[in-house]
């Protein structure tokens, strides 16, 4: 359903339109979480794709900044009526008025979602099961991937934000073949995970870590392996 539209602005075209199919995800929520998003023209050309990692943050956290990002390139990039996707129903209604918006954490990203595409000409979003948002939720884990790698390699994750949702003002990774990517928000500072007060003990039997009397870490988690 269209969203905050001019009540005096003419249809547009279909070739106006830009579409966009975005998700979020976090490995532990909260946990290690990142964004991905595919934007197309009217004829199903891709125009970017973003991705990013964004720390230590929740799955809905995660959706919301796949929207921002999306909403940021449009604006940017002077497209001005965006059809967007995606599989969080929540964030949907949200951004519909379906739902109330009680998380204070939230709250500041609907209401940059809400300026945001206030400053559109024409604005859908519609909600879509998670089998049909294959291609913005692969990008979302690659995004986990990559800042997840970084971390057990030791080099920090994620940037510190300069405010939840502020657009990125780095240079964008380069192009790869006709699919540009851009990055349209800066991650945030990963929060720390609580220091377990017990040395927990192990061994590697066929690459994987086997954990001594029976113990288990929670999805999400680091671990420093130190050779005895």
């Amino acid at each position: 359903m269209p969203l905050f539209p001019p009540e005096n602005t003419a249809p547009h075209a279909t070739s106006d339109w830009i579409f966009a199919h975005c998700d979020g995800g976090s490995r532990g929520n909260p946990g290690p979480s990142g964004f991905g998003a595919v934007i197309t023209d009217a004829t199903g050309n891709t125009l970017a794709e973003l991705s990013e990692f964004l720390g230590i943050r929740t799955n809905n956290y995660a959706e919301y900044s796949g929207l921002l990002a999306v909403l940021d390139w449009a604006l940017k990039n002077g497209r001005r009526s965006v059809k967007l996707v995606s599989d969080s129903e929540l964030m949907v209604k949200q951004i519909q008025g379906k739902y109330k918006v009680n998380s204070p954490d939230l709250k500041p990203l609907w209401q940059t979602a809400r300026d945001r595409i206030a400053k559109l000409d024409a604005f859908e979003i519609t909600h879509a099961l998670r089998h049909k948002n294959k291609a913005a939720d692969a990008l979302a884990n690659q995004a986990m991937d990559r800042g997840m790698r970084r971390s057990v390699l030791g080099s920090d994750p994620a940037a510190p934000a300069k405010s939840s949702g502020a657009p990125s003002q780095s240079a964008p990774p380069p192009a790869v073949g006709n699919r540009p990517r851009a990055t349209a928000i800066e991650p945030v500072e990963p929060k720390a995970y609580p220091s377990s007060p017990t040395m927990l003990r192990g061994f590697v039997k066929n690459g994987a870590i086997q954990l001594l009397g029976g113990a288990t870490l929670p999805d999400g988690i680091f671990v420093k392996i130190i050779r005895e």
